[in-house]
């Protein structure tokens, strides 16, 4: 008995040893709307800093002068360990927080000092020290931890938009920080107590009004006459007069004109605008001075906060729930909180009904990043926060497959984007985001207009006309002539109309989509052949319907339309709708098409060289050129998996870097280097 009571004891203890610990874990706020994770581990074994080191040196220095740090590999951050960033904004804060491990302190302190404004002192607090880089940026360290923090403040202020004008703002800010920072945030900001009514004040208000009015109709009949003389001296000379060399004011040359004075200056004027400007000024820096008081004990609160945890950083399961540990970098928004509580959220509160949009908005996103070899692997996680409208979402990407129109994918093709989604589902969701926009005092009129909605559609019919399945395959970019109007100007400043040509590029692609309602497709090509105002340009050829502009000034002179075999074509040319030869490779590119809800692929090197003549300049032609060389091929799939949609981003590159990292910095490299050429070559 006593073994079991020592074991249940030891247990306990153990146990509130644990939850102790885990207390003091640094949490990430609960409204933060964005949160990293940057696999040092991974990424600091793909730089190259013999490469990166260089350049980062050349971005830093001012004008001529040497960098004050020259190897940033060295800055005493620990690269191969997890970084962790997050942000935050709300009524009166925004904020930007960057946490990293350090395995040298000395050197990070020299980094610091090479980095921070001259003059600003280390501030020492009992278990760091931190100092502040600008006037909203700080950072923070100790032994081994740093945390760096961007950080603004204003005061909050009651918005046009709220429907209640006696609501008062309340202040995030005065939350987190204590009453000595509130009393400083009031006294930069408090809004001047009302005094009592004084009509000796009212009256010199009233009689500064005169004398700015007085003083803007001088200034107005002063211009009127000197554009009267302007007229009599242009019908006698048929020229403005003369100027005197050296003279800024203008002397006429006629006898009979008047000469304007210049105007009198007012002794007092320029001490009252000094008077004025440095009035505003102390004002001004007063405002700023408060504010970075404000702003400083916010960046000190979070940083006592973090010194005195564990220095480890604790993060909602909820966040992290689709994060994968070998991603290089992982990256979670919560865009309903981005998108509802800025502007646009306020907004839609203006508007009875605006909650449906803010509940349509209302998800969140996951991002895992992946620097390989030979690409960039980019895994998008979307999520409702609202189960029954997620399943509606999910539900429109499980439609049904469609062969013809995955046989339009051909290996000559620059790209092409397929969806297989569902249609009739699309009202499924239309009606959830109804059910759950929160609108309470207006229930009643939300079911009534779902079901008048269920009454006036027919979904079914809908539905028909296009299930969903669609093709978009753009096969070639061609050079085209076409005419526009420029104007020339003769002597006399007479406009003149000139037809002048160029060339440009003219997309040729095809757009296709199911239906199972091939008759009404036709029926609406057959009104516009028919029609007395669109037949000018409209008309049937046999098996197609042609659209044509009949003029050389348009990108798309001419489409072809038709309906066969249960697809509506919409083409630059018939050719176009004939399935083409496919290699192994534009094989699996067909299969992929017709097994996710949602693919594509884009070649954008054949691309950037068919739009290479909308490149003039020699600058453009040579940055052209560097993307033409290394730039690659996009590929991009959805499928629904669980409770998420998950999308696929692959870019391949097609250059002889190191890796998919370091391929970034070698374009980015080669045209800073275009760019700074520039800069030193003298213009002639």
């Amino acid at each position: 008995m006593k073994y079991i009571l020592l074991k249940a004891q030891t247990i306990c203890l153990l146990f509130g040893f644990v939850l102790a610990f885990a207390q003091q874990k640094m949490k990430i706020p609960a409204d933060a709307v964005f949160y990293m994770e940057i696999n040092g581990r991974q990424l600091n074994k793909k730089i190259d800093w013999q490469k990166f080191n260089p350049f980062l040196q050349e971005v830093a220095k001012e004008g001529k002068e040497k960098p004050s740090w020259t190897d940033y590999s060295k800055t005493g951050i620990k690269y191969d360990a997890t970084q962790y960033h997050y942000a935050i904004f709300n009524d009166s804060v925004k904020a930007y927080t960057a946490h990293f491990i350090l395995d040298n302190k000395e050197k990070f302190q020299e980094f610091i000092n090479s980095t921070k404004k001259k003059g600003l002192e280390v501030s020492k607090k009992n278990n760091y020290s931190y100092v502040n880089l600008d006037d909203d940026v700080f950072v923070a360290w100790n032994g081994n931890r740093a945390v760096l923090k961007m950080i603004s403040y204003s005061k909050p202020y009651k918005d046009w938009m709220e429907e209640d004008s006696m609501t008062v703002a309340v202040d995030s800010a005065v939350a987190v920080i204590d009453s000595t920072a509130a009393v400083v945030a009031d006294s930069a900001y408090a809004d001047e107590q009302e005094k009592p009514f004084d009509y000796k004040e009212e009256i010199q208000i009233l009689k500064d009004d005169i004398k700015y009015l007085k003083e803007d109709i001088k200034e107005h009949n002063t211009e009127i006459a000197r554009i009267q003389k302007d007229i009599k001296y242009l019908e006698k000379h048929h020229e403005y007069p003369k100027e005197k060399k050296g003279s800024t004011d203008t002397i006429y040359s006629d006898k009979n004109t008047e000469v304007l004075p210049p105007p009198a200056e007012d002794e007092n004027m320029e001490a009252e605008e000094t008077e004025e400007d440095l009035a505003y000024q102390k004002e001004l820096d007063s405002l700023n001075i408060e504010r970075f008081k404000v702003v400083k004990k916010l960046a000190e609160s979070d940083f006592d906060k973090y010194f005195s945890s564990s220095l480890e950083i604790e993060v909602s399961q909820d966040v992290i729930s689709f994060r994968d540990l070998n991603a290089d970098v992982f990256v979670y928004s919560d865009y309903g909180r981005i998108v509802n509580e800025g502007i646009y959220g306020r907004m839609m509160k203006r508007f009875e009904f605006g909650q449906i949009f803010n509940t349509m908005y209302n998800s969140n996103s996951s991002y895992n990043l992946y620097f390989e070899k030979d690409k960039v692997k980019l895994v998008n996680n979307y999520q409702h926060k609202d189960p029954d409208v997620q399943k509606n979402f999910s539900s429109i990407y499980k439609g049904r497959k469609n062969k013809k129109l995955s046989a339009l994918i051909n290996d000559k093709s620059m790209g092409y984007y397929m969806v297989n989604l569902n249609g009739s589902k699309y009202f499924d969701l239309m009606y959830s985001l109804l059910e759950n926009s929160g609108e309470s005092d207006y229930q009643k009129e939300m079911e009534l207009i779902m079901e008048t909605m269920k009454i006036v559609l027919d979904e079914e019919a809908i539905t028909k006309i296009a299930p969903g399945n669609g093709i978009f395959v753009l096969n070639e970019l061609k050079s085209k002539t076409v005419e526009y109007t420029d104007y020339d100007y003769d002597d006399d400043y007479n406009e003149k109309e000139v037809k002048k040509t160029k060339e440009v590029m003219v997309p040729n692609f095809t757009f296709a989509f199911a239906t199972d309602n091939e008759r009404y497709w036709n029926r609406i090509f057959d009104v516009l052949a028919t029609n007395k105002k669109t037949a000018k340009k409209f008309s049937k050829k046999g098996d197609y319907y042609e659209f044509k502009e009949g003029k050389a000034t348009g990108y798309l002179d001419q489409l072809f339309f038709t309906v066969r075999d249960g697809i509506v074509y919409i083409t630059t040319s018939m050719d176009n709708t004939f399935p083409k030869s496919q290699s192994e490779k534009s094989k699996q590119w067909m299969k992929d098409s017709a097994k996710y809800p949602i693919s594509g692929r884009l070649d954008m090197q054949r691309l950037l060289i068919g739009l290479e003549k909308e490149f003039k300049t020699t600058s453009e032609r040579k940055i052209m050129d560097v993307f033409k060389k290394n730039i690659g091929e996009m590929y991009f799939k959805t499928e629904v998996k669980g409770n998420r949609i998950e999308t696929e981003v692959d870019y391949n590159i097609k250059n002889s870097s190191e890796n998919s990292l370091m391929y970034f910095f070698d374009l980015v490299d080669d045209i800073y280097k275009i760019k700074e050429s520039e800069k030193k070559t003298p213009i002639l």
